[in-house]
């Protein structure tokens, strides 16, 4: 079984903001193959299919960031999903707008969802897919992530949804590896 993980914030007041870009990522994937986050359980917005027969689940936490972890242990336990089949959706601000940096291991790099999922897991070794959304050093970094897209940003973002569908239908066809051989630039 594989669990794949959206980060976001709960709340309309939310949507589209750069920190909620896990969750839109999550949204096209679902989108493409039909899948509805319909469920709830544990503080998190799921749905699930099967793909190549093993079953898959979606999650969205809908705890605010820095308190993912504990949603995603609790899927865990309760699914029995081993860490090697999960997969982390989240956003990079260290990296640029629509960049993707395909990783299976590393630090939380200050990220307080990534954070709290080493922290839950008692390991930092996990697979992740980190999207880029940049960064203002004018602008506080909470109120940065909490901002929303400009028109440009959204337009590169729109292709990046396009290609994260490309990318989960060879996370469930390739080797991790090959995976982050053909996507990491």
């Amino acid at each position: 079984m594989k669990l794949i993980v959206g980060l976001g914030n709960p709340g309309k007041e939310y949507d589209n903001t750069r920190h909620n870009v896990g969750f839109r990522m999550l949204d096209s994937i679902t989108k493409s193959i039909n899948v509805e986050l319909n469920k709830k359980k544990f503080d998190g917005q799921y749905g699930e299919t099967v793909i190549n027969g093993e079953k898959v689940l979606f999650l969205k936490p809908l705890r605010y960031m820095n308190l993912s972890g504990t949603v995603v242990r609790e899927f865990v336990k309760f699914f029995k999903i081993a860490v090697d089949d999960i997969l982390i959706i989240s956003d990079d601000l260290d990296t640029p707008v629509g960049s993707i940096k395909i990783k299976f291991k590393g630090s939380s790099g200050g990220h307080n969802g990534l954070k709290d999922i080493e922290n839950n897991l008692g390991t930092n070794v996990y697979k992740r897919i980190k999207i880029g959304i940049s960064n203002n050093k004018m602008i506080d970094t909470k109120d940065y992530v909490l901002g929303h897209f400009s028109t440009d940003e959204n337009k590169v973002l729109k292709e990046i949804e396009e290609k994260m569908v490309l990318i989960f239908n060879d996370y469930m066809n390739i080797s991790f590896d090959r995976l982050m051989s053909k996507y990491n630039k």
